[in-house]
């Protein structure tokens, strides 16, 4: 039976932002101790800040127990190194595999004059189409990213950012959806985007 949503603890990530953000939206999350919690699931979370090479706290027990549930069709959101982690790889761990749910692999923005990395502060997002995990938010909307890699933009991407380059700020594939900025920290926007993510979920 699905119960609650999961938000995955791996050592890389501010949880308890990210739990008040959702409770701002009237979701209680609640951390898995073990692979086989994620049965229980309605929907995962994998926030994250740092280093790509933190994402090996996540083994292939927990990879195996995350596909399982997303076959299933139970909603994934990644948030900054959430994000990433669902491409391919990175060129910032370069023999640290991703989940591979997204093709590509993130690599490091550019630092070309005039532009600072990391990427600290708010931006604006590039909204592209209708998909629902932007539903609502306007074109230029600003949000928080702290980051200094990124990933491509592809076909799945429906939001995107420029800092010296664009980048894939919003990505979704059905039930499957990342967000390279911080929606606990970028106000009614981001708020908005966590709402549109618990209407994948449906009711709880």
């Amino acid at each position: 039976m699905k119960t609650a949503i999961a938000l995955l603890d791996y050592g890389a990530g501010n949880l308890t932002s990210v739990r008040k953000a959702f409770a701002a939206v009237g979701a209680d999350l609640v951390v898995p101790q073990a692979p086989g919690d994620l049965a229980a699931a309605a929907a995962i979370v994998l926030p994250g800040v740092g280093h790509f090479d933190r994402t090996r706290s996540l083994n292939a027990s927990w990879r195996d127990a995350i596909l399982e549930r997303v076959g299933e069709g139970r909603p994934l959101l990644g948030i900054c190194l959430g994000l990433q982690w669902l491409f391919e790889g990175s060129d910032e761990a370069p023999d640290c595999a991703g989940l591979g749910l997204f093709n590509g692999r993130c690599r490091r923005l550019e630092g070309l004059p005039g532009i600072k990395i990391p990427h600290v502060g708010w931006n604006a997002l590039d909204v592209r189409g209708d998909a629902s995990i932007v539903e609502g938010v306007a074109p230029g909307a600003q949000v928080y990213f702290t980051h200094s890699f990124a990933a491509p933009v592809t076909e799945h991407t429906v939001a995107v950012t420029t800092h010296g380059e664009p980048f894939a700020a919003v990505v979704q594939r059905g039930y499957i959806a990342g967000v390279q900025f911080h929606p606990e920290k970028s106000g009614e926007v981001g708020l908005s985007v966590l709402r549109n993510f618990l209407r994948l979920t449906g009711p709880l």
